[in-house]
């Protein structure tokens, strides 16, 4: 027991230096002006070039950045594994995550780091949408985009976090230690904070501005970022509360096919020789609604079960919750 509390005080005590990291594909215009603003605020800025075909690399390093190579384009999640790993190597005391496309404000690094050197947080994320923050020239197409991933992902988690969605991040010791992800897209950032959930990890918001009028390098579309995010949302929802996300639909299935059933019912019309006649049309329909309504429930309750009985079994066998 004394090892596991000097592992784990060990852990969070790291000396090793500040990192401002950030993941860097054909972002030749922009890489220089983010280096430069980031380097006052750190002790180390570290670029990994994902697969560039530009000159984005030679002018990060020209600029006294530590550049990494991917021979070939990995992803999001693929960079920031690279930059994860570094930084534990490093022992890194705090490593900041910032787009290299000028969105994010250098500047608001030490907002960043204020929290993760104090003690008071493990992760912190720069955030539009608290008190403070804001973000220049955002599409409403993009906040509206933003606010419903954002829906789903707090369903999923006790988190309640603003503003999934921010590049913007700041790790501490612990959640460097203990986070792990394995998605190589934009689902990562999901991800990341499902396992700062799942590991009970202080998570603090902290007010940024983000732009929108900058070049942008990246081959990812708006259209395509959200709908592979919002699909992670929706998948990570129905692992971790299947009751809501069979349930809830299950259930308004069942009772639209009562309603629509009852009111077949009410329109059964007597023919003069005593036959009934009955529209089949509304009567197959409400039995269709009916059976997938059941369906939808039926597994929700089988899913919920199986996994109160895993949690279960990982405390009781292996002391994991």
């Amino acid at each position: 027991m004394q090892t596991e509390v000097a592992e784990d005080v060990e852990a969070i005590v790291w000396d090793g230096p500040t990192i401002a990291a950030m993941p860097v594909f054909n972002e030749e215009e922009t890489i220089g002006s983010v280096v430069l603003s980031s380097l006052p605020h750190v002790d180390t800025v570290l670029c990994v070039d994902d697969g560039s075909s530009d000159s984005s690399s030679r002018i990060a390093r020209k600029l006294g950045a530590e550049v990494y190579h991917h021979r070939a384009n990995r992803g999001y999640g693929g960079a920031l594994k690279t930059i994860f790993r570094t930084a534990q190597e490093r022992r890194s005391q705090a490593l900041i995550i910032l787009d290299s496309d000028g969105q994010h404000e250098p500047s608001d690094i030490p907002n960043l780091l204020a929290p993760i050197l104090s003690g008071e947080a493990d992760v912190v994320i720069g955030s539009r949408f608290v008190e403070g923050g804001g973000a220049e020239s955002m599409p409403a197409y993009r906040a509206l985009g933003i606010k419903v991933i954002t829906a789903a992902s707090n369903l999923s988690s006790d988190l309640n976090i603003k503003d999934t969605q921010s590049g913007f991040r700041a790790f501490g010791p612990k959640a460097l230690e203990r986070l792990n992800f394995e998605h190589d897209g934009m689902e990562s950032c999901l991800e990341i904070l499902n396992a700062c959930d799942d590991l009970q990890l202080k998570v603090k918001e902290v007010p940024t501005k983000i732009r929108y009028d900058v070049p942008k390098g990246s081959r990812y579309t708006a259209l395509s970022h959200g709908f592979t995010v919002f699909s992670f949302a929706l998948i990570s929802l129905s692992q971790k509360k299947p009751l809501l996300f069979f349930g809830i639909p299950g259930i308004s299935l069942l009772a639209t096919g009562a309603a629509i059933g009852m009111r077949a019912l009410n329109e059964i019309e007597t023919i003069t020789d005593g036959t009934v006649s009955l529209s089949v049309g509304p009567g197959l329909t409400a039995a269709w609604l009916g059976m997938l309504g059941i369906s939808l429930c039926f597994a929700s309750l089988v899913l919920h079960g199986a996994r109160r009985l895993m949690r279960r079994l990982l405390v009781e066998e292996f002391g994991l919750d």
